[in-house]
């Protein structure tokens, strides 16, 4: 590469050369077309070779902001299932299925009050949905189904029409279908088989949009970015990568989670059109040293960013074992006189570990470092918590530690 470049520097040399001497006596001659693509070529290796390295650590603005008022909203409704081989709810531990069958009988003109009732083929069960921002009328969206009673599958169940309502109370969809579930549950005389949770399913486009919620993204004249995760400098990052881009200052970093983006007065886009180009804009995140510990299930995670300063550690597997072996004495056979007693007998072993490793981690070490020197000890994840936290209590780990 560096060769190549030496024969560009030489080729451009000796043409301006030859340009500033014969400039007063000949007219200017181009470089040949075999020179220019050889150029151009090299230019753009060197390019791709920049850029490549440039980019390697970066991330679209799309995938670390959310768009103000641009959201899912939650909805949820009770409905039945029917079509149960025998797996649904039981009259005595679940008499609202039953009030819930009456009910809806009673409205398709069938009068069951005061009868006798089997519910074993049906279930009451709780459908939830998300709405996706700007969902039309008329379209589709997936639902969960989820059992409320003591039903013991929902294999094989339909069901019935069931309105999902929001927040707010109003309907936004309806769902009905056939439910597709994920596990299954045998019984027998004297066994069961369960696999994954089959009183839970869910129906692919089981809903209809019936309602749209209301909200004109075009008439807006500012945007507000929010960071999914919040940091100052990324925040500051995307308000200057948005500027450059747009030859303008139309965004400003409101605070670490927020990003405020006005609308360009002489700009001949839809508000869609300047998202559409600014969320495409390369950013590199910057996130504080960190290391997020989970006692409870041995987890560590660390951050790049987290740095130690010179610092030895040691460890060493100490181990106690007592071992309760209690004898019982008593009397010989046909003795006059004697009693049984029980004697305590206590086995108490130390063992503080074979070899005891010390390890030195110098000043400014890695994450990478960290993690080798503390594999170097033989340390399991507990360990690994302990020594960190000590770490820490020491003044030596430049990091945030967050328990879960």
């Amino acid at each position: 590469m560096f060769c190549l470049l030496e024969k560009i520097k030489k080729l451009t040399a000796h043409k301006s050369d030859t340009y500033n001497k014969r400039c007063l006596r000949l007219p200017i001659t181009n470089v040949s077309l075999s020179q220019t693509l050889f150029i151009f070529l090299v230019t753009g290796l060197l390019l791709s070779f920049v850029c490549s390295h440039a980019f390697a650590k970066t991330s679209r603005i799309k995938d670390i902001v959310d768009i103000e008022s641009v959201r899912d909203n939650q909805l949820i409704g009770y409905g039945l299932v029917v079509g149960l081989n025998g797996t649904g709810d039981s009259l005595n531990n679940s008499p609202f299925t039953k009030q819930s069958m009456i009910a809806m009988l009673e409205r398709l003109g069938v009068n069951i009050r005061d009868q006798n009732m089997n519910t074993g083929n049906v279930a009451a069960v709780i459908v939830t949905a998300t709405l996706p921002p700007f969902a039309n009328q008329g379209s589709r969206i997936d639902v969960s189904i989820s059992s409320l009673g003591d039903a013991t599958s929902l294999q094989g169940g339909t069901l019935l029409v069931t309105p999902v309502l929001a927040a707010d109370g109003e309907v936004y969809a309806v769902a009905q279908g056939e439910i597709s579930i994920s596990g299954f549950s045998v019984q027998g005389d004297s066994a069961t088989i369960t696999q994954n949770i089959p009183t839970s399913g869910r129906i692919s486009e089981g809903a209809i949009v019936e309602r749209e919620i209301n909200f004109d993204f075009e008439q807006l004249q500012q945007v507000r970015l929010a960071l999914k995760n919040p940091d100052f400098t990324t925040s500051r990052r995307i308000a200057q990568a948005i500027n450059g881009f747009t030859s303008s200052l139309i965004a400003s970093a409101e605070n670490s989670a927020s990003v405020i983006i006005k609308r360009p007065v002489n700009y001949k886009g839809s508000i869609v059109d300047l998202i559409t180009d600014i969320e495409q804009l390369p950013i590199q995140p910057d996130q504080p040293a960190r290391i997020v510990i989970s006692e409870r299930s041995g987890v560590i995670v660390m951050g790049a960013n987290v740095r130690v300063s010179n610092i030895a550690i040691a460890q060493s597997n100490l181990t106690v074992k007592i071992t309760e072996t209690p004898q019982v004495s008593q009397a010989n056979p046909f003795a006059e006189q004697g009693q049984t007693v029980i004697v305590p007998r206590t086995d108490l072993s130390v063992n503080s570990g074979d070899k005891v490793k010390l390890a030195m981690l110098d000043t400014g070490v890695t994450l990478q470092d960290l993690v080798t020197g503390l594999n170097r000890l033989g340390m399991q994840p507990r360990d690994i918590i302990t020594i960190i936290q000590a770490i820490k209590a020491a003044g030596a780990l430049q990091a945030e530690i967050e328990v879960m």
